[in-house]
């Protein structure tokens, strides 16, 4: 499997192609030699970060290819539809799938293609950030959003009841 190693503003990120097409996305450690990208593909997704991280691509046309359960797969098809600095609800989203929040909290955490499919553009109700599985959780998340221009109150959304 051709593979990049891309140094992003949120980590170092591992690229997998398979087959012509983009399936994975993974935060790495530590030290690894980094290369001209492998493929014409890798080439493409190499200049879509770039471009992303400057801020001046806003939408991705890269073949992906996510190993997910058919569940999943509808989800993330979802979340590929939602635009650049604009966020969703896990329950509007389980709204428009029949489904329930939690559900696709966990097809967001088993996303292998953060960025390019944007997990991190899913949000709580109350306007938290919830989880994410890249990079170092929320922080990372909240970095991306905040690359987005998406500036989220965390002072207004409800606090927890005290027990």
């Amino acid at each position: 499997m051709p593979e990049l190693i891309y140094d992003s503003p949120v980590g170092r990120l591992l690229v997998t192609e398979t087959e012509g097409a983009i399936t994975a996305i993974t935060w790495i450690k530590g030290k690894a030699e980094t290369a001209p990208p492998a493929t014409p593909l890798l080439a493409r997704a190499k200049a879509a970060l770039d471009g992303y991280f400057s801020g001046k691509i806003k939408a991705f046309d890269l073949p992906l290819r996510p190993e997910v359960t058919p569940f999943q797969g509808r989800v993330l098809r979802v979340l590929s539809e939602i635009p650049y600095g604009k966020t969703r609800t896990y329950g509007e989203i389980a709204g428009w799938l029949g489904s329930a929040p939690r559900a696709v909290g966990g097809a967001c955490g088993a996303n292998p293609i953060p960025i390019f499919i944007p997990c991190h553009r899913v949000i709580a109700a109350d306007g938290r950030l919830g989880g994410f599985s890249g990079g170092v959780g929320s922080d990372t998340k909240e970095r991306l959003l905040a690359l987005e221009g998406v500036r989220l109150d965390f002072a207004a959304a409800p606090s927890a009841p005290k027990t």
